[in-house]
């Protein structure tokens, strides 16, 4: 899990709302392009619980060989049972991934014992690096600070965790992990800066403006820290658009992206439908920040 920015793909799809090769394997070719350390799917982005248990294998399969070596590769794990995530770990492994997200189960609500026994199994199936995406306001169930530190101390393969928090929230979980286990935060880059000072290693993010993020905490690493800052205030407003709500975030940033990329967006439905006014609005950032080619 290399320090940086990582690039979580979105799902492109075809007038028949079928996976789209082509749009995939470009999309890839422009995270890299755009100075990415990593490249992972299956996420919230990449609309994992619209797509089947095959359609996720063939978006595996198809992201491993256009990352190739390159960078490393991540694959989000989704699954409702033990045994249907642990056949998703086998297909990563096979894959040849380098690390693995696990997602907790989107069946029930149960007391947090049964979800540490859940990821536990996954993660003793595997010898990858495993994070657990931490996002109780997206996914509706989560981890408290206790449970993390349980799960730490009975499996060595856990060694991140991917959360979507504030910076504050973030620092009290930098310092409760330690120097030895990694935070990644999300939320679309939002508080990005922060989010670095608090001691956050690395940040998921969807591909609309991952030039301007690499490049933002490439710069901030290097101690030009007043430059990030200004080049960090040119999207802000940008990632405050897309990202009030996860189906706003699907519907505008991947349209965002595809502006930018000279990609088509097609809806699997359901969907959020965008509005003249929102349209209009990804066309002046599109504008503004430029092609992603």
């Amino acid at each position: 899990m290399k320090r940086g920015i990582h690039a979580m793909l979105y799902a492109f799809f075809d007038t028949d709302e079928n996976l789209h090769r082509t749009a995939m394997r470009r999309q890839v070719e422009i995270c890299i392009e755009s100075g990415v350390v990593g490249v992972a799917a299956l996420g919230l982005a990449t609309e994992v619980a619209k797509l089947s248990f095959d359609e996720r294998k063939i978006v595996m399969n198809w992201v491993a060989a256009d990352v190739g070596a390159k960078v490393p590769l991540g694959f989000t794990i989704y699954g409702q049972s033990v045994a249907e995530q642990i056949e998703m770990v086998r297909h990563a492994e096979q894959l040849k991934a380098d690390w693995l997200i696990l997602q907790p189960p989107q069946v029930g609500s149960y007391a947090a014992e049964e979800y540490l026994n859940f990821f536990g199994r996954v993660m003793d199936a595997t010898a990858l690096p495993v994070a657990i995406q931490n996002a109780p306001q997206y996914l509706g169930r989560g981890l408290a600070d206790e449970d993390i530190q349980r799960l730490r101390q009975r499996h060595r393969n856990f060694q991140l965790i991917k959360s979507e928090s504030n910076a504050g929230d973030a620092k009290r979980l930098v310092t409760l992990v330690g120097p030895h286990f990694k935070v990644f935060n999300g939320r679309g880059g939002i508080e990005l800066l922060e989010c670095i000072a608090a001691g956050c290693d690395g940040f998921l993010l969807a591909p609309e403006m991952v030039d301007f993020n690499a490049r933002v905490m490439q710069l901030h690493d290097a101690g030009k820290i007043e430059e990030a800052a200004k080049l960090y205030e040119e999207i802000l407003p940008a990632v405050t658009f897309i990202m009030s709500t996860i189906e706003n975030f699907i519907c505008y940033g991947k349209r965002l992206f595809a502006a930018r990329a000279g990609l088509i967006v097609h809806d699997r439905a359901p969907a959020l439908r965008p509005t003249p006014d929102g349209l209009a609005q990804i066309r002046t950032f599109a504008e503004q920040f430029g092609t992603m080619r």
